[in-house]
């Protein structure tokens, strides 16, 4: 098997069977994330607990590229402090741009294979669009 046929079946999968698609009972943190341009709709649900993310889900509708997205950044997040998912969100959108290293990808876990998806620019904004609704939730719950 090819490295772009696992990467597809990866995707595919977080997206038949997303682990963290459903609402949290108590969520501390919710946000909305929307990209207009193709009707991706996301809401991003979290608890967040001293600084550190303990808990997260999302629901909504949109392409197999925003979905899955949101349900690897959820698998990468839970568990980190703030500042640690803010680096990866940083790191996300450099390996769109294509600017990270090998060792970089791999702190990038499963949600590495979106890399490519900077050669489909219309696609770009469906991969990023959890990660950029988790960066406008830290960026409020930093203002509280």
């Amino acid at each position: 098997m090819d490295l772009k046929q696992m990467y597809r079946e990866i995707v595919n999968e977080h997206n038949l069977h997303p682990t963290h698609k459903y609402d949290l009972d108590a969520p501390t943190q919710v946000c909305r994330g929307i990209n207009p341009s193709c009707g991706d709709d996301i809401n991003l649900q979290l608890v967040v607990e001293d600084g550190v993310i303990t808990d997260g889900s999302y629901n909504g509708t949109g392409c197999a590229i925003s979905q899955a997205s949101a349900d690897m950044m959820l698998d990468l997040v839970i568990g980190k402090p703030l500042e640690e998912a803010e680096k990866l969100i940083d790191l996300f959108n450099r390996m769109i741009k294509g600017e990270t290293t090998e060792e970089e990808l791999e702190e990038l876990d499963e949600a590495a294979a979106l890399q490519d998806i900077s050669h489909m620019p219309a696609r770009v904004k469906c991969a990023q669009l959890g990660w950029r609704t988790l960066g406008e939730m830290i960026v409020k719950k930093e203002e509280e």
